[in-house]
């Protein structure tokens, strides 16, 4: 691995880190970078093109930004150029995703970006492209995925979903379960069983599903943090037209496990991850009555400990992109990857608690004491980090048969 950058890759970071200074808005300066998929229902944007040519005629801050992305086809930056994209190669993707980790900026692009729309281009028809990837970009659609269901979690391959064919559409019924953001989504790319005969991987078949569409419920599942992210969603005699369906039918699962996301390497999580602790840091300066455990040997050992962990999630993503440069496709590298920064955020979120003991409980109340409370928040809600996008035990067993090549049980 070259840690140093050549004179051309050099030239790039700079040309990216100067396009951070001059168009990432006022207004959006200062905030964490967000995690997950973007969901600027308050962005207002319309569906015409024309809107994200001219950044200084948008006046919201968030369409602004867009607008400013989509002019050199930054909202896709891994997509061909003939779709929208800018088509960058692994490392320039590299850079620009820890350039705007390290400035703090929010991507734009969501699932529809990193997932649906790679899986089009390689998959669908020329109709579905034309229909779906330009809504994709300018934002005006939103797209939430159908994978979860109750009894298929980790084995998405379980699912049970059925889409029943009936003349020139699908009638599909079933439910699925930890839906990201559904309330909020206008579409959804989703897996249903075609065929319950064939083995549980044959039989299943990906469609492009309208949430506004009769028989389709959408229930938001509360979580320990108080939020509502996750979803569950019904469907009642749904009807998909067969066009909406991706690639063959019963062919589904080998379409929707592709690997499409070109940025594997995690680079923009730990980058997040120090960020994080140092924030936490900055806190315990100036806010030593709050900060009580700061004076402890334990936590003062524990943010080393952290710290150290956060250059080593750094270095493990500097060995994925390095193999994607020479043309090599992760795999157990990968989950290393998410099995190291999913473990060691829950460990950063213990250390807030311990940084800030009983205040860490105090929500509302005393604006003083209640700047504490969002590391209690915080550390509820990372019990999630190592269920989601793959429990830490479907990590261990792919390094485990991939990485060691130790048999299955």
């Amino acid at each position: 691995m070259e840690f140093n950058d050549s004179a051309e890759e050099a030239a790039w970071r700079k040309e990216v880190r100067d396009f951070l200074e001059k168009e990432y808005p006022d207004e959006f300066r200062g905030r964490a970078p967000r995690r997950g998929p973007a969901t600027e229902g308050e962005g207002g944007t319309d569906s015409g093109e024309g809107l994200f040519r001219d950044p200084t005629k948008v006046s919201n801050p968030m369409d602004r930004w867009r607008a400013a992305l989509s002019t050199r086809g930054w909202v896709a930056p891994a997509w061909p150029k003939e779709y929208g994209g800018a088509g960058l190669d692994t490392k320039k993707q590299f850079i620009l995703n820890e350039e705007f980790a390290e400035f703090g900026a929010m991507n734009v692009g969501g699932f529809g970006t990193m997932m649906l729309g790679p899986t089009l281009i390689v998959h669908g028809t020329d109709d579905q492209k034309k229909e779906h990837l330009p809504s994709i970009l300018n934002g005006s659609v939103q797209w939430c995925q159908g994978w979860s269901e109750p009894e298929a979690g980790s084995d998405v391959a379980s699912v049970q979903t059925r889409a029943v064919k009936d003349g020139d559409d699908y009638v599909i019924n079933g439910q699925k379960i930890w839906t990201t953001g559904a309330q909020f989504a206008d579409k959804m790319y989703m897996l249903a069983r075609t065929d319950p005969d064939a083995p549980k991987h044959r039989g299943i078949s990906y469609f492009l599903l309208d949430m506004k569409d009769p028989g389709v419920s959408v229930r938001p599942l509360m979580t320990m943090a108080g939020s509502a992210i996750f979803n569950e969603v019904f469907f009642e005699n749904v009807r998909v037209p067969a066009r909406n369906r991706i690639g063959e039918e019963n062919r589904g699962w080998y379409i929707g496990t592709t690997t499409l996301d070109f940025e594997r390497s995690s680079i923009g999580s730990s980058v997040g991850i120090r960020k994080s602790i140092e924030s936490m840091i900055k806190f315990a300066k100036e806010n030593p009555t709050i900060a009580v455990g700061a004076k402890k040997r334990e936590v003062q050992l524990a943010f080393a400990d952290r710290m150290i962990e956060a250059q080593v999630a750094k270095l493990m993503s500097y060995r994925v992109v390095s193999m994607q440069n020479a043309g090599l496709v992760p795999n157990h590298e990968a989950s290393m990857c998410k099995l190291f920064g999913s473990e060691m955020q829950q460990r950063i979120a213990a250390l807030g608690v311990k940084l800030n003991g009983m205040y860490s409980q105090v929500i509302g109340g005393s604006p003083e004491f209640s700047k504490a409370g969002r590391f209690g928040l915080g550390h509820v809600s990372a019990v999630s980090s190592t269920i989601a996008g793959g429990t830490s035990e479907i990590q261990r067993n792919i390094m485990a048969q991939r990485g060691l090549g130790l048999p299955r049980d």
